[in-house]
């Protein structure tokens, strides 16, 4: 991870570290610690956590963009928030914290990633745990464990072997180093890359294209069928498939998407 010991701009600034609004179906969530380059703390992490939760909760958000504030997208765990904190410290915050740490893994909405900017560390596992990512092309991703020291957090192992490979994905373990937005596109970190003054507009035309064209119930379904997929078998998988195919002949949805194609005009 890469740390940050500024001082923050004025003591009231940890209530607003993160920034949520809802507006025609997309939820949209901004980490809001420019000064520090949005980087976690403990405090931040729960607010962030809360915030992908109550849009999952709320029938009227459709999509969930997250993104940064400022120039980066989050470079990791703040140093400050890291004072003191030893491996009995960390057990005891996870036991009383009220999200789990991976709650974008858990979701049923979509989640779409616009990486405006520099994502490090644990930074980078929360990119990571967007089903879509869309960057600009001044993003950048590291890892930045190993040169502290540290583990693959946050389940990044698991996240980057399956995203881009088991090579790319130790190669940005060990070695640490700087990928930036075209590289990230190639080895298929991110989905896409658009101009910097850009990104916003695409993100959200994205999450209101599936907004607009797409079942809600559908989505949900894919994304549950990808992820759990990644521990199946094929008979499984393909098992899982067919009844879904069953289940989704007989919904409401089908029948109204169908008759809208068939509709002249």
């Amino acid at each position: 991870m890469i740390v940050f010991d500024e001082d923050a701009p004025n003591g009231a600034e940890a209530s607003q570290s993160v920034v949520s609004n809802t507006e025609a179906g997309i939820a949209s969530i901004t980490l809001n610690r420019p000064h520090r380059l949005n980087a976690f703390t403990a405090e931040m992490r729960e607010r962030y956590l809360a915030a992908l939760a109550a849009a999952d909760r709320d029938p009227a958000v459709r999509a969930i963009v997250v993104t940064g504030a400022g120039r980066a997208f989050s470079a990791g765990a703040d140093l400050a928030a890291l004072d003191g904190l030893d491996a009995a410290t960390l057990r005891q915050r996870e036991a009383e914290q009220e999200f789990a740490f991976d709650m974008a893994m858990r979701l049923r909405t979509p989640l779409v990633a616009a990486v405006n900017g520099p994502a490090a560390g644990i930074g980078m596992a929360h990119a990571l745990f967007a089903d879509v990512r869309l960057a600009s092309d001044t993003a950048t991703f590291t890892t930045a464990f190993a040169r502290l020291g540290l583990t693959a957090e946050g389940g990044i192992a698991w996240l980057l072997a399956r995203q881009v490979g088991t090579g790319s994905a130790l190669d940005l373990l060990y070695s640490s180093r700087t990928v930036d937005s075209a590289e990230a596109l190639r080895i298929g970190l991110v989905q896409r890359v658009v101009p910097a003054a850009d990104l916003g507009d695409v993100a959200r035309a994205y999450a209101a294209d599936l907004v607009a064209g797409t079942s809600a119930w559908s989505l949900a379904q894919m994304r549950e069928q990808v992820y759990s997929s990644w521990s199946q078998t094929w008979d499984d998988a393909y098992a899982t498939s067919r009844e879904l195919v069953f289940e989704s002949l007989d919904r409401p949805e089908f029948a109204d998407r169908l008759a809208r194609r068939r509709a002249p005009g």
